[in-house]
């Protein structure tokens, strides 16, 4: 073989064996391009599709357990109509005590404990002002409060020697057509739901202020004929 069929042999030989190499050079490149994020990250759940076409992203939603009498939140409810009668009405405010005696029921039945009370307040006190009845009357709870005089109202009233009307432990039946008794109903409903404060808060006992006495008690007013004590 002549030289120059031997350098074209060997031209072309080599020339082979770069287009080879050249080739395999791009598929081992290929093999190692990292795919796209879009295709190496697996969602963890399905994403509906936007209208757009593209996949929305995955947003994952809490729901709270609906328990059993949570209030709803329909806005169908009107304001206030679940709530209760005397939340809309506005508490009732009175200049004075009278006002307060004038608009109390006294037409309503008196239990026992009431009819005690509104009896102590007439016989003891019916000729007092009204302040001074409602002192009285919180003398008598006050003692059944305390559990040193009796355990009710009738009890403490019942108690030897300590109101001039009761005789032997029995309480006179009062003149219920008597002006008086309906103010003395009246007072002890409102001595009983405290709902007026009385000047004498706190006292346990009284006496007239004609009956003279050593008692070293702290005074707690004088309202009209009556001391009154803690």
């Amino acid at each position: 073989m002549s030289y120059s069929i031997k350098t074209a042999s060997g031209a072309a030989t080599a020339l082979l064996s770069l287009t080879a190499a050249f080739i395999g050079g791009i598929s081992w490149a290929d093999d190692n391009v990292p795919q796209s994020a879009a295709q190496t990250a697996a969602p963890s759940f399905s994403a509906p599709s936007t209208l757009s076409g593209e996949p929305a992203a995955a947003v994952p939603v809490a729901f709270a357990v609906l328990q059993e009498g949570a209030p709803s939140l329909s806005t169908d409810t009107q304001p206030g109509a679940n709530a209760p009668d005397d939340a809309t009405q506005p508490e009732k405010s009175y200049e004075s005590l009278a006002a307060l005696v004038a608009d109390t029921d006294v037409g309503a039945p008196l239990d026992e404990q009431v009819h005690c009370l509104a009896t102590t307040v007439f016989y003891e006190a019916r000729s007092e002002t009204l302040e001074g009845q409602l002192a009285v009357a919180r003398v008598v709870i006050n003692r059944a409060k305390s559990a040193r005089f009796g355990n009710s109202l009738c009890g403490v009233v019942r108690q030897p020697g300590q109101f001039s009307f009761v005789r032997s432990g029995a309480i006179p039946q009062p003149n219920t057509s008597h002006p008086h008794w309906r103010r003395a109903i009246a007072i002890s409903r409102i001595a009983l739901a405290n709902a007026w404060n009385s000047a004498a808060e706190g006292a346990l006992y009284f006496h007239a202020r004609r009956v003279k006495t050593a008692w070293a008690r702290p005074r707690a007013a004088v309202i009209d004929n009556h001391i009154f004590y803690r």
